[in-house]
């Protein structure tokens, strides 16, 4: 790549934040949303990954007083993204509830200007051990929508997830490795509109952004 286009892609370069995995040794939700940020990053993104069991989050509560590091961490990074990927596993019909209580520290960024993940996309994707896996995805997708951002309408609901990954975290599936790098470029494509256009084909009439 000549030197100008990489400084055109460095003046429109967003943050996507991913956030997955499970408790599990191998989790397959951990190794698609792995899959699914390095192709935003070859879309010219940054990425940061976190991993539910490496958070190691205690059971959030409105009374705890001082947060934990690592909500906070997770918390400030999502904030400044202009993108974020979710992926869970699918647990007795919805996300796991290491995943939601992940989720439930976002409420840190309830008095921020704007509140929690306003103007933010989110690709959704979950792992299943059965037949099923969308019910985790619109389960997230309830969690956008309250916390103001928007879901990108490709989702990637993964059914029986164990046959498509290695306990390496590698695709098996050719089919499904276009799926994941599909989404990860979609919610690169739709953060980088909403940074520096102001809106997102998925709002009619979204508030600009801060600056636009």
């Amino acid at each position: 790549m000549v030197a100008g286009g990489l400084e055109r892609i460095l003046e429109k370069q967003v943050s996507i934040v991913g956030l997955g995995g499970s408790l599990s040794e191998h989790s397959t939700s951990l190794a698609a949303l792995r899959l699914a940020l390095k192709a935003a990053e070859m879309d010219g993104a940054k990425t940061t990954t976190f991993d539910v069991k490496s958070l190691e989050l205690p059971m959030y509560s409105p009374q705890m007083t001082v947060p934990p590091p690592a909500a906070v961490q997770l918390a400030e990074a999502s904030y400044e993204a202009q993108g974020l990927i979710w992926s869970s596993p699918l647990y007795h019909g919805t996300v796991s509830g290491a995943f939601k209580n992940a989720l439930d520290w976002l409420q840190l960024l309830s008095g921020r200007e704007p509140a929690f993940l306003t103007n933010k996309v989110v690709g959704l994707m979950s792992t299943a051990g059965g037949v099923q896996g969308l019910q985790a995805v619109n389960t997230m997708e309830f969690v956008v929508r309250a916390l103001r951002g928007w879901a990108v309408p490709l989702v990637l609901p993964i059914p029986q997830a164990a046959r498509f990954f290695d306990e390496a975290g590698s695709v098996l599936d050719p089919q499904i490795g276009q799926q994941l790098s599909a989404l990860g470029r979609e919610v690169a494509r739709a953060a980088r509109q909403f940074a520096f256009e102001g809106h997102c084909d998925y709002a009619d009439q979204a508030t600009p952004v801060q600056g636009s």
